[in-house]
């Protein structure tokens, strides 16, 4: 009887020590999951300095002109990324390789060169992609073969960017000449009505003038027989 009443006492001492400890836990917090996952949210959402970022990649484009003019290879190395791909207008295709050699040979020449209604699309902190105009004036390109092709014209160009270790990289782009309007065609003159019922035949209209000429393709990083992209990012 007496170890039953000692077991019984044990048992109520436990449940007031275990009763204590439940009391002395605080109540749950129901706002503090949420304001946790929010401080969280924040915490993972990617900050954009939007603004940053264009006006670099604006200083790099606008950088061009004076980087062809002085041949300065060192740019184009830098801002370049070594797996860079660019597609021109006649649509071979250059690399870094190739414009690095451009560059430091002089095959590209030009009186002038103009950035014109240039273009940021910031997608991330890590990329975005620039679009624009630009126009070369007696622009000339030496092929390998030495024979010298005229690359004057405006073209239009986008170019894609990533930042990579902090810097940003040129790692594609692309160029198309853009074409002279077509003149609109004179009205067709008023058919003199017939003199009598066997009038003379209607004279067949004279075949569409002979298609447009191919545009140059750009001044980048020519192919064997084309002459690069004219708009290469230093």
């Amino acid at each position: 009887m007496r170890k039953t009443t000692l077991t019984t006492a044990l048992l109520a001492a436990m449940s007031l020590v275990i009763l204590g400890q439940i009391a002395c836990q605080p109540a749950p917090d129901t706002n503090r999951s949420d304001s946790v996952a929010a401080t969280n949210e924040n915490f993972s959402r990617e900050v954009v300095d939007t603004a940053a970022i264009e006006a670099e990649l604006l200083r790099i484009e606008n950088d061009w002109p004076r980087v062809v003019r002085e041949k300065d290879v060192t740019a184009v190395g830098r801002i370049e990324a070594d797996d860079a791909v660019f597609i021109y207008p006649d649509g071979s295709m250059g690399n870094k390789e190739q414009d690095l050699k451009d560059m430091a040979s002089g095959n590209m020449t030009a009186d002038s060169i103009e950035m014109k209604d240039l273009q940021v699309k910031v997608l991330d902190k890590d990329a975005a992609v620039v679009v624009g105009h630009n126009v070369i004036k007696n622009g000339r390109y030496k092929l390998p073969d030495g024979k010298v092709i005229d690359i004057t014209g405006e073209y239009r160009f986008v170019d894609t960017f990533a930042r990579r270790n902090g810097e940003w990289k040129l790692v594609a782009g692309a160029s198309t000449k853009i074409a002279a309007p077509a003149a609109s065609a004179s009205p067709a003159a008023k058919a003199s009505p017939a003199a009598s019922p066997a009038a003379s035949p209607v004279v067949k209209a004279s075949p569409a003038a002979s298609p447009a000429r191919k545009a140059s393709p750009a001044v980048k990083a020519p192919a064997t027989t084309s002459p690069p992209a004219p708009k290469t990012t230093p």
